[in-house]
């Protein structure tokens, strides 16, 4: 499978989980994953969720615009940067977000977040 279509399939399932249940999106991280979160640092699997799952909105829906990846390193690691839109339940216009995801172990298997950085 090609990194271009590797990427498609990860972001599509990052993102339909963060929209129905974030605390699945717990065994994608470990504990030296790392998520910053316009401009916080959160390390660890247990942290990474409970600040997601902590977000002060429970229901929202992505809709990603671009996905670029590149390969990274010779253990089979990506590097994927997501632009979109994030709706919010009764707000009228939706949030600009972009994401910058390095992951590792060969994700046509088994994909494990290294760093996380979002902005909306």
């Amino acid at each position: 499978m090609d990194p271009d279509a590797v990427a498609k399939a990860f972001v599509d399932h990052y993102y339909t989980t963060f929209d129905t249940n974030r605390a699945g999106l717990a065994n994608l991280y470990q504990e030296t994953s790392m998520l910053s979160f316009e401009g916080v640092k959160i390390q660890g699997a247990q942290s990474i969720v409970g600040k997601l799952t902590s977000l002060p909105f429970q229901q929202c829906k992505h809709h990603i615009n671009t996905v670029d990846c590149q390969p990274s390193g010779p253990a089979g690691g990506m590097l994927v940067f997501v632009s979109g839109n994030l709706q919010l339940p009764g707000e009228q216009h939706a949030l600009k977000f972009s994401q910058v995801t390095h992951s590792f172990s060969n994700c046509r298997s088994t994909c494990v977040l290294l760093s996380f950085l979002n902005r909306l």
